[in-house]
Order: C-alpha cells, then sequence, then structure tokens
C-alpha cells in the first residue's frame, strides 16, 4: 500500500472517530441529559430511549475505530521515529478498556428503567439518585479516559512535526493540544468551576484544530506536501 492510501485509509478512520465522538459525547448528552434535573433526565430517556442506545452503540463503535486508528498511523508514522509511534499507540490503546468499562454504567441506567420492579421497591427520590449516580459515574469515566486521549496526542503530534510530509504547524496544535486534555482534566478535578474560567477556553482551542485540521489534511491531501516540494525543485 502507497504512503498515500496509508494516510487516506488513516483520514477515513479519523473522520468516523469524530463524527462518532461528536454524536455520543455532545448532541445525544445534549438532547437527553440534564445533570441538575433528574426527573426531565428520566423523561428524556424514557421518551427517547432509541436514541440514549444509539449512543451506547456509537460509544461502542467509536472505541473500536480508536483501536484501528492509531494502528493506520503508526502505519504511516512508523518511519518517522518508532519509539515515539510506539507510545502514540501505547496511549491511545489504554483509553480502551476503560472507556467499555466505562459503558457499562449506561447499560445499567437501562436496567434499572426497564425494570419497573426497582423504582417499587427502592421509590421514587432513590430510583432517580441511582440512575443519576450512574450518569454522573459515567461523565467520571469519560473525563479518566480524556487522559489518555490527551497523553496520545503528544507522540503524535512530534511525529506530524518530525515528518516531512505533514504539516509541522498541525503537528503543533496536536502537541498543545496534549496540555490542553491534561490541564483541562486536572484544573476540573482540582477546581470545580474551572470550566468557567478563560483558562479552560485556551486551553480546550488547540485540539480540535489540531485534530480536525489533521484529519482533513489527510483524507485531502494525503502526503503530498513533499511530492509538492520535489515539484517546486
Amino acid at each position: 500500500m502507497s504512503r498515500n492510501k496509508k494516510a487516506r485509509v488513516a483520514g477515513i478512520l479519523y473522520l468516523l472517530l469524530i463524527i462518532s465522538g461528536f454524536i455520543y459525547l455532545v448532541f445525544i448528552p445534549l438532547e437527553l441529559i440534564d445533570l441538575q434535573n433528574a426527573t426531565k433526565t428520566l423523561e428524556n430517556i424514557r421518551s427517547s430511549e432509541l436514541l440514549f442506545r444509539l449512543g451506547i452503540v456509537t460509544a461502542i463503535c467509536s472505541s473500536l475505530i480508536f483501536m484501528l486508528l492509531p494502528l493506520a498511523l503508526y502505519n504511516l508514522l512508523r518511519n518517522v521515529n518508532k519509539v515515539s509511534a510506539k507510545f502514540m499507540v501505547l496511549f491511545a490503546l489504554i483509553s480502551i478498556p476503560i472507556s467499555f468499562v466505562n459503558i457499562l454504567n449506561k447499560f445499567s441506567v437501562l436496567t434499572l428503567i426497564n425494570n419497573s420492579e426497582y423504582a417499587q421497591k427502592i421509590g421514587q427520590t432513590e430510583f432517580q439518585t441511582q440512575v443519576m449516580l450512574y450518569l454522573e459515574n459515567y461523565n467520571n469515566g469519560v473525563q479518566v479516559s480524556q487522559i489518555f486521549w490527551g497523553l496520545w496526542l503528544l507522540p503524535f503530534g512530534y511525529l506530524v512535526y518530525k515528518s516531512d510530509f505533514l504539516p509541522k504547524v498541525l503537528g503543533v496544535f496536536l502537541m498543545a493540544g496534549c496540555f490542553g486534555y491534561l490541564i483541562t482534566f486536572f484544573g476540573g478535578f482540582l477546581y470545580s468551576d474551572f470550566n468557567k474560567t478563560i483558562i479552560s477556553d485556551i486551553v480546550g482551542f488547540p485540539a480540535p484544530i489540531g485534530e480536525i485540521g489533521i484529519c482533513l489534511w489527510l483524507l485531502i491531501m494525503g502526503t503530498n506536501k513533499l511530492n509538492f516540494r520535489k515539484n517546486k525543485q
């Protein structure tokens, strides 16, 4: 397989990852989940259970894609620096079992909602508390996964920066995105209102630029940057 084809395979996987991540991390939670309002959240899930289940399926698919993506990128970038390429794969794959175990929290929500005996035995208030606790635990699991979603960007960004066929500026954004993820996690963990600060907005800026940028570059340009230089010469 040519280097351009390897790049396009990685680009397709990256695009699928971005789309699936947006669906289950942003779109569906905004439609269904309000952690400040248990009654509304339960009503939303019950009335749109298929959408809630779609979020679970999408999360599973996203994790499977994230197993394949670093391997595709390793195949593309290993000749740049094999040690960095191995760390890139390692950090990405560590997040996979965390994500799969975390999804069990949403299965538990479905178990509670679809078994009326639980509500009858423990009472409506306790029932709502249990559901919201599982959803909170799920969010906590996502936060832990974000540590490794950030860490893998550091060697990945370095490989992009050191390659002679991908834009260095995207490598810089990817590496900065790593620290953005880490600052967001530890800042939010240590300071409850961190997400309301200007620092949170600033550190969250590089990662989406780097990831969406490299995704589109791999899809559209492939590895043609080097070819362009050669033709120019």
